[in-house]
């Protein structure tokens, strides 16, 4: 039974591939003709490089963070993918367009055209480090790295504008936390200040501490009244005024302690009384303080807005401004197509020297 002929050997078999020099004639051109198209018309390589950045990567973390503001909107984990993705949308390719002029530059392709010409040749990639590259084969090295340059620039607009985008619908929220804040705060301060017009109290703090040490004093004070009286009794009898004064005086200073000790809230002076209303105290400086604390974080976070707003645009760094690369450039399609076509005539070559059994180039001379 014949062994089925292989695609190569179909081809050694063909009369134009019999003879050395038949073979040569057919593959050394095309090799020739494909390696010559690789080299030549020249191209030229325009390469740019950025990559994701932010307050805390040009020293304003500290100033940013004291305003309120958030480093990167997009967070850090995303930064890449995002830049790559705004970078490969079809709305920067429609800037770069605008930009370069390239409908008045490469005449004779329509907009979708010149869309589609830029999606094949412009290279966006990423590369270890959170580093972006762009990068453009062309003949022509100025529209090559105008297009790279438009590329970079236009890309770092429009991450700007979603991120003031982003930033403007925070500030519309903010806003309405800070007047809603605004309310509790005023509402907060209302209820406090009715509570000390009530009392009577200027400072209820420091009131209600002056109820608290008015004890002790009022305690040393009969003492010292009591040593007086003593005194006074030594030298006179219980009806003479001197004596009947310090009596009276200490029966008064009696009763002040006795009513300042008291525990109902009969008297304003009272501990009783300090203390049933330092409840209602504590509540009301409670609530006064956490709408001021929340006022005040709101207010600063919408202020931040202003300093992200002011920051947007430097959601990319550059790193290489677009360039020419020095080396010389090749057309890889060509060029792999010249390498096929000399592993083909190396596999016929080997074909004719080791043809397999049962073949009619076997046992032959082989040129």
């Amino acid at each position: 039974m014949t062994p089925r002929t292989s695609i190569i050997g179909r081809i050694v078999h063909l009369r134009l591939f019999s003879r050395l020099f038949g073979r040569a004639l057919v593959f050394a051109p095309i090799i020739g003709i494909l390696l010559l198209l690789s080299a030549f018309p020249e191209r030229y390589e325009a390469t740019a490089s950025m990559t994701p950045t932010d307050s805390a990567g040009m020293g304003l973390s500290g100033t940013v963070g004291q305003l309120g503001a958030i480093d990167n909107v997009f967070g850090n984990q995303a930064a890449v993918e995002v830049a790559l993705r705004m970078a490969k949308s079809v709305y920067v390719r429609d800037l770069v367009i605008n930009d370069t002029h390239l409908s008045d530059r490469m005449r004779g392709l329509d907009h979708l055209a010149l869309e589609r010409w830029l999606g094949r040749h412009v290279e966006v990639r990423s590369l270890r480090g959170s580093i972006i590259v762009v990068e453009l084969q062309d003949h022509d090295p100025v529209l090559a790295r105008d297009i790279v340059a438009n590329y970079v620039r236009d890309t770092q607009q429009q991450l700007a504008v979603v991120a003031r985008r982003q930033t403007a619908y925070k500030r519309e929220v903010l806003r309405t936390l800070v007047f809603d804040a605004t309310n509790e705060l005023a509402d907060a301060q209302d209820k406090y200040d009715n509570y000390r017009l009530a009392h009577h109290y200027a400072d209820p703090r420091t009131s209600m501490a002056s109820i608290g040490d008015r004890i002790p004093t009022l305690e040393a004070t009969i003492k010292a009244r009591q040593v007086a009286l003593s005194t006074a009794r030594q030298a006179y009898t219980d009806d003479n005024i001197i004596v009947k004064q310090q009596m009276a005086e200490l029966a008064a200073l009696q009763g002040q302690l006795a009513a300042a000790k008291a525990t109902t809230s009969q008297d304003d002076q009272s501990v009783g009384t300090a203390v049933g209303n330092s409840r209602e105290l504590f509540l009301l400086e409670r609530n006064l303080n956490v709408a001021r604390v929340l006022y005040d974080n709101y207010m600063r976070y919408l202020q931040g807005t202003a300093v992200e707003d002011l920051t947007s645009t430097v959601s990319m760094r550059v790193i290489e401004q677009a360039y020419i690369d020095t080396r010389r450039q090749y057309y890889m399609p060509t060029l792999a197509g010249a390498l096929a076509f000399f592993l083909l005539w190396m596999a016929i070559e080997f074909y004719r020297l080791r043809p397999p059994i049962g073949d009619p180039l076997e046992g032959r001379a082989h040129p």
